[in-house]
């Protein structure tokens, strides 16, 4: 098999895939914004937060990785707002938004899988969609590989999103992302903004 036919093969598996698995989620980092599309239409606009070490697959480089992905698992389900999550596991600890010198993962996990190229360490490397404290921080990248989000909005996105559902995150505009995707008609408001300057706490141990 040429690696055109290949290249062509992958991406039939992977559309296949998307079937029956909710909404299609496309990130884009120049953007730092996250979409929700449902029946091809935009549904929800929300700031995050991507690695401030750059794009890449590489392992144990903190990056964000670029590509196609799906959700894998979904993880924290009737855990409270700001709760703490470590090794996939509540503490019990449940801390607020932009607690001092806190960054942990909060409220909920959506674990990604790559399903190639430049996404297909990601599963091993913990890329997660997550809920942050450090909510002061979103629209700028300064997670170590993650992708972050405030915990109301993480909520919305885990509730819509099933396993299966595909992860498009690109260096792409997300209006091009939706235009191309769906259809470019957001049906609910965005996120408040975030600052234009903010300056986050660096936490004492690395999370993502």
């Amino acid at each position: 098999m040429t690696a055109r036919l290949l290249i062509i093969s992958l991406l039939l598996a992977a559309s296949a895939r998307a079937v029956n698995f909710g909404p299609e989620i496309v990130i884009s980092v120049r953007d730092q914004q996250l979409a929700v599309l449902e029946n091809g239409r935009a549904t929800g606009k929300f700031s995050i937060s991507t690695s401030r070490f750059g794009l890449g697959d590489e392992p144990n480089s903190y990056k964000t990785p670029v590509g196609l992905l799906w959700v894998y698992d979904k993880i924290g389900t009737n855990l409270p707002m700001g709760a703490v999550i470590k090794n996939r596991s509540a503490t019990g600890e449940v801390i607020p938004a932009n607690a001092v010198g806190r960054d942990p993962i909060v409220t909920r996990i959506i674990w990604l899988k790559g399903l190639f190229g430049g996404t297909g360490r990601a599963f091993e490397r913990c890329i997660y969609i997550h809920g942050t404290p450090e909510e002061a921080t979103l629209g700028h990248p300064v997670s170590w590989g993650c992708i972050r989000m405030r915990s109301t909005d993480v909520l919305t996105v885990f509730d819509k999103v099933q396993i299966g559902t595909h992860v498009l995150i690109s260096e792409e505009p997300l209006k091009k992302l939706i235009r191309e995707e769906g259809v470019n008609t957001l049906d609910t408001p965005s996120s408040p903004s975030s600052p234009s300057s903010p300056s986050p706490t660096p936490s004492s141990t690395p999370t993502t």
